[in-house]
């Protein structure tokens, strides 16, 4: 077998070898954290905590992500791609296999901070593997497939958690994830080649220590700070502090990150009209985006009467539509460029929102759908174009540290994208004197609950629309490839 194997990655089809390799690791990962949300509540269950409680099992996945993916990515550019990925792969499997065993919800958070800890180094360097083994002509259409491959991963779990937790438990969803990661380090060990990766090995003492510290601190603070998960007031001398907190260590890192000669990121690459557009664009469109996921299958549950099934089924086929998508954007922004198909994804994303902010308990589960499949069509239109316009103008070197970057801005976005979004709903609700969760709505008996609710919502897409607008302009700006 494994003379057959170094027999095909010699061929010509060997960035394909590599795609499937590293494709079956991201779409374990991120299958496994779409898969988690829904378990939670059987998990309160057995561990007998409240479910904000519980939360913090994807509170503190979504943390070590976001603090972690900067100063992650800058590894992979020191001790190499592969060693890198199948690195991340043995912690994840590692942290997969404690979750499947947790006695206890310390436990359970435990196992899931070292699954977070691998699911971020694959997220920092997949997109860099992909980038550095592609032909230049196919960039594009191989970001394309890695984006369909993250559709599809986050788009089967809506659809099969129920059936696995209801007939197994919520312990084997940790195997399915576990499984196909395992066989992606057998084949990661015998098919990748570092020199055919495009890996440009820094020297081990270029790294940035302080500016990893620093940002770790920050980007830590700054999600605290936007998701708010100990319920603090905006008056509250703690979440005063947070924020002041968070401004001192992020003015730190951008007077640190500029003066020193090798920095984790290089804040210079905003100098180049493509680099910091199309980072502009990102920001933005995922801000734009984030709702969606977060809303709709709250309003189909809630409103409209469904149950998890029907609305795992509605949030599969928008993300099957991503997926599709995303394969022939990316193919064709190689040959036609990537301005065209990232404006018009914004363009689809604008009325998505637009659309969504009519929706009421009489509409129609098939304009749901509908608009849906517009959503993600419009979703997969714009990031495999815009992930490949990026990486187009930074050095080869720097791939592991900018497609790290590049994920950071998508967590981060979503979850600023999700806070306002849900900041606007509670607020005018607490306005109206209404004080309920957003998960107790579909309990509520009261109709001012349900109409206030509407208001809300109504907003909050409305305002996603206007974001998707500096997205669509962002875009537009995009237009000449540098590169430094």
């Amino acid at each position: 077998m494994q003379k057959n194997i170094k027999k095909i990655s010699k061929n010509n089809n060997y960035h394909w070898i590599v795609f499937y390799t590293v494709a079956i690791a991201l779409f374990a990962m991120v299958l496994d954290f779409s898969i988690v949300i829904l378990a939670l509540p059987t998990i309160a269950d057995e561990f007998q905590v409240s479910l904000k409680s519980v939360s913090w099992v994807i509170i503190s996945s979504s943390l070590i992500t976001s603090a972690f993916m900067l100063p992650l990515g800058a590894i992979s550019d020191i001790i190499g791609r592969k060693k890198f990925h199948i690195t991340g792969m043995i912690f994840f499997v590692t942290g997969a296999l404690l979750s499947y065993t947790s006695t206890s919800l310390e436990y359970l958070i435990f196992g899931r901070i070292i699954m977070a800890i691998g699911s971020t180094m694959g997220q920092s360097v997949v997109f860099a593997i992909i980038v550095g083994v592609f032909p230049k002509d196919q960039k594009g259409k191989g970001l394309g497939m890695i984006t369909t491959a993250v559709s599809i991963g986050a788009a089967s779990g809506p659809l099969f958690a129920g059936p696995i937790i209801n007939i197994f438990g919520w312990r084997e969803i940790f195997l399915v994830t576990a499984i196909p990661t395992f066989i992606g380090i057998i084949f990661a060990a015998k098919i990748l080649d570092e020199k055919r990766l495009g890996s440009v090995i820094r020297d081990k003492k270029s790294y940035d220590f302080i500016g990893s510290l620093v940002s770790i601190f920050f980007l830590s603070l700054l999600i605290v700070v936007i998701s708010n998960p100990f319920s603090y007031s905006i008056s509250d001398i703690e979440f005063i502090l947070m924020i002041f907190l968070t401004f001192i260590f992020f003015v730190f890192y951008i007077f640190w990150e500029l003066r020193i000669d090798n920095p984790m990121i290089d804040l210079n690459l905003f100098i180049y009209p493509t680099f910091r557009w199309s980072t502009l664009t990102r920001f933005f469109g995922f801000i734009a985006s984030a709702p969606a996921f977060l809303l709709v299958p709250i309003f189909v549950q809630s409103f409209m009467g469904y149950d998890e099934s029907a609305t795992g089924l509605l949030v599969f086929f928008g993300a099957f539509f991503m997926g599709f998508s995303s394969q022939f954007s990316g193919r064709l922004s190689d040959k036609y460029g990537f301005r065209k198909f990232t404006s018009l994804g914004m363009i689809f994303i604008i009325f998505s929102n637009l659309s969504f902010s009519f929706f009421s308990q009489d509409t129609s589960i098939f304009i749901v759908l509908f608009i849906l499949v517009i959503n993600g069509f419009g979703m997969g239109l714009w990031m495999a174009p815009n992930m490949s316009a990026t990486l187009a103008s930074v050095l080869p070197s720097q791939y592991g540290s900018t497609s790290a970057f590049l994920n950071l801005v998508r967590n981060t976005a979503t979850v600023i994208g999700q806070a306002i979004s849900t900041a606007i709903i509670t607020g005018i609700m607490l306005s109206n004197n209404i004080n309920v969760e957003l998960s107790e709505i579909a309990d509520s008996i009261n109709p001012e609950v349900s109409s206030t609710f509407n208001q809300g919502w109504d907003l909050a897409f409305k305002v996603s629309a206007g974001i998707a607008v500096l997205a669509l302009f962002a875009s537009y700006k995009t237009r000449q490839l540098d590169k430094q």
